[in-house]
């Protein structure tokens, strides 16, 4: 499969929300996955998130960044035809490798309890789950989420 691989710039969002929107499960919202949320997102981390294209189409997505000293993966995304072939697993690995050039050397990622095959994706990249911390948030506004079925709010 020739897949190509690039660093993800804002002229990518429609592809990606495309993606991300026909990816059962993938929680997102309208305001920090909105178009201007992903451009300060990019702007902020222009080196850390990558597409992944078959015949000019974006099948894959990962959005990671950093705050200075701790990485975190955000979203990733590969349409169903493209899996077990490798794509996702490329994809952690170029962040991962921005990452570590940029000076972070920890990454942390959030999944939902449910998603099974996310779960199993990401043990098998070698991230842990940590038993010893709460995670903890709070909307500074109202946000308004797109139906996921990992969701239990």
């Amino acid at each position: 499969m020739n897949m190509e691989y690039k660093v993800m710039t804002e002229s990518d969002y429609d592809g990606v929300y495309e993606l991300w929107t026909n990816t059962p499960g993938m929680g997102i919202n309208n305001t920090d996955d909105s178009r201007e949320g992903i451009k300060k997102y990019i702007k902020r981390n222009p080196t850390t998130s990558f597409v992944a294209l078959f015949e000019g189409q974006i099948v894959g997505a990962i959005l990671a960044g950093h705050d200075g000293r701790r990485g975190f993966i955000q979203h990733i995304a590969v349409l169903s035809e493209f899996r077990k072939h490798g794509v996702a697993s490329t994809l952690v690995n170029k962040a991962m490798n921005a990452l570590e050039e940029e000076g972070i050397h920890k990454v942390a990622l959030l999944t939902f309890k449910k998603n099974a095959l996310g779960n199993s994706f990401w043990d098998k990249m070698g991230f842990t789950v940590r038993e010893d911390v709460y995670y903890r948030n709070k909307n500074i506004h109202e946000l308004e989420y797109r139906a996921n079925p990992y969701r239990n709010e």
